[in-house]
């Protein structure tokens, strides 16, 4: 019980520091609100015309090298330009396993997943895009998942057998530079291919089907050739990832669009200058993707647009972690996130202090889009409009 109050009281000061940080950055105009103060949306009305983009930090980014003073510099793009614009959400609160796989799978289905991070399985419970698909009646073109390397390749399709077959179309754009053994497909791009700062040695031998590099490339009007010779301009397999997420916004429009990055996560590696890239470029994306959906007709002023970390990093202050470097301790810190929602649904300039769980993700971005996820047991966020 001591550790369990230790914790909360831990969570709430994290949260109140952001709130003090960004307010202070943004001015005293920024509001904290209630679920209660904010009338209930109809959604429903207007859910067909609607489309939500998610973007997942894999490896969260602490507060001193981001919202507080010291670490400001590293994220212009969140302080400046999206948090204006958006409801920020100070405590997100994540109480499953600390995990990157098994973590984003527990964002996209709501419900804490408990498999093996490292196994080669797809989520027990459905996830926000098969909720999406049955309940719309719409193709798999009409959602998507950029992921960031090979241990994802079943985030898009639960094994609940009443969604057989509505999951979402994956792209691990580092498989179509690769062959089937994982190795380069074309010189020079060995730095784009790194599978799993955390633990290579473990990565999982994908068994689910795939579409062929090929037949991906196909459908993306991309030419292999053509996609290599980009990416050898690129520094980073995110920035890969933001390519390929373009690429499906100009030539599918999706409604529901899922992107994970993954560079914060050089943080195992134990260099705090690449940890700080990672979050510098993952801040560089984030703006980028929303100034696409703002220049982009299929997508402006219909489109709502949520970032969020799977989970946080260890504090130093914690003996059994590596600070920055890992996230093996649960405690508080490396538990306690934030959350930026943005687009025509949602309260712009707006800070919300309470604490919300990862888990409360998907029956929100279900509901945004007019659908129901009666097998999450997150709860939705009231302060989205919902």
């Amino acid at each position: 019980m001591g550790k369990r109050i230790d914790f909360n009281r831990r969570a709430a000061m994290r949260s109140l520091n952001r709130r003090e940080f960004v307010q202070g950055l943004c001015g005293s105009a920024l509001a904290t609100t209630v679920s209660s103060m904010l009338p209930q949306r109809a959604w429903a009305r207007a859910s067909d015309r609607r489309k939500v983009v998610v973007v997942t930090f894999g490896g969260g980014a602490r507060d001193e090298e981001t919202f507080s003073p010291e670490g400001q510099q590293n994220i212009p793009g969140l302080l400046h330009e999206l948090i204006p614009q958006a409801s920020f959400f100070t405590q997100v609160v994540n109480q499953g396993i600390l995990g990157h796989y098994v973590a984003t799978a527990s964002l996209a289905t709501g419900s804490y997943e408990t498999f093996d991070n490292f196994a080669d399985v797809s989520p027990a419970h459905p996830t926000v895009f098969e909720y999406f698909r049955k309940t719309r009646r719409c193709p798999a073109t009409d959602a998507w998942v950029v992921a960031p390397s090979n241990g994802f390749n079943r985030i898009g399709q639960s094994s609940h057998a009443q969604f057989y077959g509505l999951g979402a179309t994956v792209v691990l754009p580092k498989r179509l530079l690769a062959r089937p053994d994982g190795t380069p497909a074309f010189a020079g791009l060995e730095h784009l291919l790194i599978d799993n700062y955390e633990s290579p040695i473990q990565a999982p031998i994908a068994l689910a089907e795939e579409l062929p590099a090929e037949q991906v490339a196909s459908m993306l009007k991309l030419s292999l050739a053509d996609f290599a010779t980009h990416a050898s301009t690129l520094r980073s397999p995110d920035e890969l990832s933001l390519f390929i997420a373009k690429r499906i916004m100009r030539e599918f429009a999706p409604g529901l669009l899922w992107v994970t990055l993954h560079d914060i996560d050089v943080a195992h590696s134990g260099a705090f200058s690449l940890y700080l890239d990672g979050i510098h470029r993952s801040d560089t994306i984030c703006a980028e993707l929303w100034r696409t959906i703002q220049s982009d007709p299929e997508y402006k002023d219909k489109t709502n647009l949520l970032i969020l970390p799977d989970f946080g990093r260890d504090s130093d202050l914690e003996a059994g972690g590596n600070g920055f470097q890992h996230h093996r301790t649960g405690d508080a810190l490396s538990r306690t996130t934030w959350m930026i929602a943005m687009g025509p649904d949602i309260k712009q300039n707006t800070i919300v202090n309470r604490r919300i769980e990862s888990i409360d993700l998907t029956p929100s971005v279900a509901a945004l889009l007019g659908c129901d996820a009666p097998m999450a047991h997150g709860k939705l966020i009231g302060e989205l409009g919902l």
